[in-house]
């Protein structure tokens, strides 16, 4: 007869191989920078403390994407070398409409987190999703060429939630309206400031977030105008050990 001990050993040893072989998400966040000062800011803003995943620390705007993103409308799409590096790293489902919404779901985090919508004013916006609604409300369309793949990182194994997440960045100049309530309509991000790097790297960041601060503040000082043909970083899990990997 097996004794209580070994079926709760039983259960957990089940529950964390079930959280082992959990799938990572896709998910993308965008990192803002404000060059309009001689030195340059990037946006963060705090999780509220309500969140279950990493309450209370200081992140970019970003969230999960929904397959719906990849059928929105846009005035530009992503430039070639920027397709051609999400698909290079997209496994067995790769395609042009989930490059469009791992970008766009950047666009919309970012709204709902930050209230800033990123795009091009034009004569009429016609989203037909609600998630969009902001957007066509404004005749606000995203503008997929101005923002720039330059990061992925991937949750570790064994973790309750896993997201394969790309990390985005661009200029200021491509926020074409905000709220003036000064957050998202989905609250989830509290305190947003602009900071210059240093004073970013500062905060009480994840780990993760600190190297992507870092990534963008190198590529920066090499591309200083974000023009398209950089590399891709790429932190993952790989024999047992957190890697960075450039392709």
């Amino acid at each position: 007869m097996m004794a209580l001990s070994d079926l709760d050993k039983s259960a957990k040893d089940k529950a964390g191989s079930a959280t082992a072989r959990l799938r990572p998400r896709d998910a993308a966040s965008l990192l803002i920078i404000d060059r309009s000062a001689k030195d340059l800011r990037i946006l963060m803003g705090r999780r509220h403390m309500r969140h279950v995943f990493m309450p209370g620390k200081f992140v970019f705007p970003g969230g999960r994407t929904e397959r719906a993103d990849g059928r929105i409308a846009v005035t530009s799409e992503l430039t070639p070398s920027d397709e051609a590096k999400l698909l290079q790293g997209m496994g067995t489902r790769p395609s042009a409409q989930r490059c469009r919404a791992l970008a766009l779901s950047a666009i919309r985090e970012t709204y709902e987190e930050a209230g800033l919508l990123l795009g091009k004013h034009v004569p009429a916006a016609s989203i037909g999703h609600p998630d969009w609604a902001a957007f066509a409300e404004r005749r606000i369309l995203p503008d997929l060429s101005a923002i720039r793949y330059f990061a992925r990182a991937t949750t570790p194994p064994g973790r309750t939630r896993r997201f394969d997440t790309r990390f985005f960045m661009t200029f200021r100049e491509a926020v074409a309206d905000s709220l003036p309530e000064g957050t998202g309509p989905s609250q989830e991000l509290e305190e947003l400031c602009w900071l210059p790097f240093d004073e970013a790297l500062k905060l009480d960041i994840p780990t993760i977030t600190r190297a992507i601060i870092q990534e963008a503040q190198a590529l920066l000082e090499t591309n200083p105008a974000l023009q398209p043909g950089h590399s891709v970083v790429q932190y993952a899990m790989k024999y047992g050990r957190f890697v960075r990997e450039v392709f």
